[in-house]
């Protein structure tokens, strides 16, 4: 068909593509790097623990798919710049950050001292404001680039017991929106994606909690907690071509829990 408008079928190709995936050790950013290298990607996974992002890598590796492991402290910036410093030495470019590092810690409002507050905003705030920088810094030399930072419901929607949490993934939102507006002319997209409730190790804690176990369960309208799977389309669709006139923008995998 002339002048056909998928002028290339596969815009949700990421075949090759160098994938940094942060907070790759456990949780969702491991479930990211299977997903990306399920999907053709070199997955590069950091995290700040040695042993886990190995196994990460090395069950990708023994599935067939292609992952590096790479020890990173994000809440240290010389660690974040030596670390994506040779990543692009490894391998030449880097097509797609997914933005995933984070902490938590359940504690009343009225409870949270400035080490906890310090904990979690230097992962989640700090660590991944300076990650994006980093990397985008190469994505503007290359001329093109997809960041991933991973927001919240928290960052729509008040949450008891994570206040610092909820407070660092509402300014992960709104830079998200300035990074996409700053780096839009160096053909660098930014979005955020933001889950709703997930069983991973970070929010056992919360889990732990038979009552609001169950008030969750019943109040989300597909009626189920997430998977990674549930994700890994959104994840797959920011990163490829197919979000190239994408950018600022949050998509919320929540099982229609913002819709109510």
């Amino acid at each position: 068909m002339e002048n056909a408008i998928l002028e290339n079928k596969n815009i949700f190709d990421v075949t090759d593509k160098i994938v940094i995936v942060s907070g790759a050790g456990s949780g969702l950013g491991k479930g990211y790097s299977h997903v990306f290298a399920e999907a053709g990607a070199t997955v590069v996974c950091c995290d700040i623990n040695e042993t886990s992002v190995n196994q990460t890598a090395a069950e990708i590796t023994a599935d067939g798919g292609k992952a590096h492991a790479y020890v990173c402290d994000v809440t240290n910036t010389d660690s974040i710049k030596n670390f994506v410093d040779q990543v692009y030495a490894d391998f030449g470019r880097i097509d797609v950050l997914i933005n995933n590092a984070g902490r938590e810690y359940v504690e009343p409002y009225l409870e949270v001292s400035p080490e906890h507050f310090d904990m979690i905003l230097n992962v989640n705030l700090r660590g991944a404001f300076f990650m994006a920088q980093a990397v985008a810094k190469y994505m503007k030399e290359q001329k093109s680039g997809k960041i991933i930072n991973i927001g919240s419901l928290g960052a729509h929607i008040g949450i008891k017991l994570s206040s610092v949490y909820t407070a660092g993934k509402g300014a992960v939102m709104t830079y998200t929106k300035t990074m996409a507006l700053e780096l839009a002319d160096y053909n660098i997209q930014v979005n955020s994606v933001s889950p709703g409730y997930y069983l991973t190790p970070m929010t056992q804690g919360f889990w732990d909690d038979e009552k609001r176990r169950q008030w969750t369960l019943e109040s989300i309208p597909l009626g189920r907690v997430g998977t990674v799977r549930d994700l890994a389309g959104a994840m797959i669709f920011l990163a490829s071509s197919a979000s190239d006139y994408v950018t600022g923008a949050d998509i919320k995998v929540d099982g229609g829990w913002l819709a109510k």
